[in-house]
């Protein structure tokens, strides 16, 4: 079990460890290798690691059981961070406070370092950690690429592309990010459940509400920020929503708007959470912050 609250920093160093360690380290291709180191060092927040180990500590699972599924959550989102910045897709030209990767490098070495750490999510789910059986292996590699792919991840990403300079009603924008957002947190819940080797059906849907909700929150939450802070504050490109003309919940609501619907959301959230956990846990304090946060 974790102990105290004051844990969560502890695992973005295990997280950060592991994500650089389980890179290839072959001499060639030296470029791509290089490429993908960057785009995996520090710099993250870590939220989907963090949410895959704290929720699997909450259920009684093992830290060895959490590391490849909070590996290969990172993995997919440095691939999907890296193709989202390229000039075909959102055109960003800063990630993390850095030069995006195609800036760093180049557009073709962006496109195959997304390809690369991609794959190397599933990779890592088949071998790497410890304290999983062949058959859990099996099942977090599909709910992942199910997630990640067409219905989850990739499908939120083509449906945001084709949104551009339209006008969508509320369930339009809340399928859009059900996909691009909120699919990677639901992956979270999904593996940690089968890293903790739940069978409560009960608390499996609490788990499960609490990350659709959670995943929900910090999307509108996400599009207030774009909308309100800076390019300083946030690490990337400020504003860049309204300049490329994206449905979010702020062009469609407002920001005052958006915020009351934010602020609902997150009761959801600590509503889910309170049938998670009974006693202090840094899950509660990692809820308590991503509320808060301001980039």
């Amino acid at each position: 079990m974790i102990d105290g609250l004051t844990q969560c920093g502890k695992l973005i160093a295990r997280v950060n460890e592991l994500l650089l360690a389980w890179l290839p380290n072959d001499e060639t291709p030296s470029e791509l290798h290089t490429a993908m180191r960057y785009v995996n060092e520090n710099g993250g927040k870590r939220i989907r690691a963090l949410l895959v180990y704290l929720l699997t500590d909450a259920l009684g699972g093992t830290m060895e059981a959490a590391d490849a599924p909070a590996v290969a959550i990172e993995y997919i989102h440095a691939y999907s961070l890296v193709h989202d910045d390229l000039p075909a897709m959102d055109d960003d030209a800063m990630r993390r406070g850095k030069p995006s990767c195609h800036v760093a490098f180049d557009e073709a070495t962006a496109i195959l370092v997304g390809d690369a750490c991609q794959t190397l999510a599933f990779e890592c789910l088949a071998k790497r950690g410890s304290d999983l059986s062949a058959a859990t292996r099996l099942l977090m590699v599909t709910c992942l690429s199910e997630l990640a792919g067409a219905r989850g991840l990739i499908g939120g990403q083509m449906r945001d592309l084709a949104a551009t300079k339209k006008t969508l009603a509320l369930p339009g924008i809340q399928r859009i990010h059900a996909g691009k957002t909120g699919a990677m947190f639901r992956a979270c819940g999904e593996m940690a459940l089968l890293a903790a080797s739940v069978n409560d059906a009960s608390k499996a849907n609490h788990v499960r509400s609490f990350c659709e909700s959670l995943g929900l929150a910090f999307q509108i939450q996400d599009d207030i920020l774009d909308a309100s802070s800076s390019s300083e504050t946030l690490g990337k490109t400020a504003g860049k929503d309204a300049k490329s003309h994206k449905a979010t919940y702020v062009t469609l609501l407002g920001i005052d708007e958006a915020q009351q619907l934010a602020k609902k959301t997150w009761s959801r959230v600590t509503e889910s959470l309170a049938h998670i956990v009974t006693t202090p846990h840094e899950l509660t304090g990692l809820v308590d912050s991503l509320q808060k946060r301001r980039y």
